[in-house]
C-alpha cells in the first residue's frame, strides 16, 4: 500500500528522530496491541530487549514494560533508550512496509541527541545493535552521576541570548569546585539548556541575577537528568571508552542515504569516514539544534515526519517557532511575506532580526507540515 500524499512531498521531507525525555512510552503500547503493526513493534522491542541485555549484562524485557505501560525512569535510562531505540525503528519498518515510504527517497535527516544515533543507524550507517554497544556500556555511570544533575532553562525574552556571556559564567562557577556547569543544548537564538551539578546551578541563577539585564531569565527544570552532551561525563572517562569502542564496530565507511543535518556540529558532516568521530563528540559535545534546524529550513523542507514515542523537543521548538511568525502574519492588516511584515515580527521578537535579515526561510515555518508518526500510523491504519 503506498500512500500517494506522503510519496508527494518525500523529495521535500525530513525525518526527525526523538532523544531521551523523562517520559518515553508514548503511543507505543497502542501501535504494540494493534492488530496490523503489533507483531512488528514486538519484535523491534524484543531486538531492543537483547541489545540491553548484551550491553549492560542483565536481563530487560521491554515489550512487558510497554505492555504494562511502565514508563522509564533516570534510574532505568538504558532501557529507555533501547524503547525509544525500538519503538523508533518499529515505526520506519511499519511506514515502509505497508505506505511504502522509505527515508532513502526523503531529503534529509535530523535527530536531537539520542535521536542522531537513530538517524545514523535508520540512514545505514551502522545497525543499530552495534551502535548501542558503545552507548550501554556507559549509561549506568550517567545515571550515578544524573543524581546530583539538574537542568536550567537560560532565556531572553527581549534581545538575542548572549551566549558567549553564558559559557563564560558556565566556565566561572565551574572554576570554583562546588560541581561543573556547562550548556547541553543551543535551543533557539534566545534560549540554551545547562546542565549542572551539586550547588552550580544555584550560582548559575543568582549569578544570572546580578549580571544579566531583567529581560535574561533562569528557570529549573525539576527533573534529574544524565549529563550527556556536557563535560561532566569526563569525569568518568566515558568519551574516551566510548570513542574507543567505536573504533572497531562494522559500518561507518559511507554517506548515510541521505545527509543528516548533524546537532553536534550543526550542519550535514558525515561522509564516508568520519561518523565515528562525530558519534564520539556526541558523547560529550552540547547539541547545537538550532543551527541544525536552521538548515533544514533554508532547504526548502515542507514536511518533517517526527520519529519516536512522542516527539518532544524539535516539534515544540517549530510550535515556538511558527507562533512567534504566525502571531504578526495571521492579523489583518499583514498580507504575506513582505517588509511591512517583517519590520513588526522583528520590533516585537528582536531575537529574531538577525536571523530574518540573513535568512527569510525562518518565515517558511508556518508551512511546513508536521507529522507526528506514531500518531498518523494509528489514523490511518490499513485494518
Amino acid at each position: 500500500m503506498v500512500n500517494a500524499e506522503l510519496q508527494f512531498y518525500l523529495a521535500k521531507t525530513a525525518f526527525a528522530f526523538r532523544g531521551y525525555n523523562v517520559t518515553n512510552l508514548g503511543k507505543t503500547p497502542e501501535l504494540l496491541e494493534h492488530s496490523v503493526y503489533g507483531p512488528i513493534v514486538a519484535r523491534h522491542l524484543r531486538e531492543a530487549s537483547e541489545m540491553f541485555s548484551a550491553g549492560a549484562h542483565r536481563p530487560c524485557d521491554l515489550v512487558a514494560r510497554v505492555r504494562a505501560r511502565e514508563e522509564t525512569s533516570l534510574d532505568t535510562y538504558g532501557e529507555a533508550l533501547c524503547l525509544i531505540a525500538g519503538a523508533s525503528m518499529a515505526q520506519m519498518e511499519i511506514l515502509k512496509e505497508f505506505f511504502g515510504i522509505e527515508i532513502a527517497a526523503a531529503k534529509l535527516a535530523i535527530g536531537y541527541s539520542f535521536g542522531e544515533v537513530i538517524a545514523a543507524a535508520s540512514t545505514g550507517l551502522f545497525t543499530m545493535d552495534r551502535l548501542l554497544t558503545p552507548i550501554l556500556s556507559f549509561t549506568d555511570e550517567c545515571v550515578e552521576l544524573g543524581r546530583d544533575v539538574r537542568m536550567g532553562v537560560v532565556f531572553s525574552r527581549g534581545p538575542v541570548l548572549n551566549v558567549e556571556a553564558v559559557e563564560r559564567l558556565c566556565v566561572e562557577i565551574t572554576s570554583r569546585g562546588t560541581g561543573t556547569i556547562a550548556i547541553s543544548t543551543y535551543l533557539s537564538p534566545n534560549t540554551v539548556l545547562v546542565l549542572g551539578q551539586g550547588a552550580s546551578l544555584d550560582a548559575m541563577k543568582a549569578e544570572i541575577k546580578r549580571q544579566f539585564d531583567r529581560e535574561v531569565l533562569f528557570k529549573e527544570n525539576p527533573n534529574r537528568w544524565p549529563p550527556i552532551h556536557t563535560p561532566i561525563v569526563r569525569q568518568r572517562q566515558i568519551p574516551d571508552r566510548a570513542s574507543v569502542l567505536l573504533e572497531t564496530i562494522p559500518g561507518g565507511l559511507r554517506k548515510p542515504c541521505i545527509p543528516i543535518e548533524s546537532c553536534v556540529t550543526g550542519k550535514a558532516s558525515y561522509n564516508e569516514y568520519n561518523s565515528r568521530r562525530i558519534l564520539s563528540e556526541w558523547v560529550n559535545h552540547p547539541q547545537r539544534l538550532w543551527a541544525a534546524l536552521e538548515r533544514v529550513f533554508s532547504q526548502e523542507v515542507d514536511v518533517i515526519i517526527h520519529v519516536g514515542p512522542d516527539p518532544n523537543i524539535i516539534p515544540a521548538t517549530m510550535d515556538r517557532i511558527r507562533n512567534n511568525v504566525e502571531l504578526q502574519l495571521n492579523q489583518g492588516y499583514l498580507m504575506g511575506f513582505g517588509l511591512r511584515a517583517v519590520s513588526h515580527i522583528v520590533r516585537s521578537r528582536p531575537w529574531l532580526a538577525n536571523y530574518l535579515s540573513k535568512n527569510a526561510a525562518l518565515l517558511r515555518v508556518p508551512q511546513i507540515k508536521n507529522i507526528i508518526l506514531e500518531d498518523w500510523l494509528l489514523a490511518n491504519s490499513p485494518a
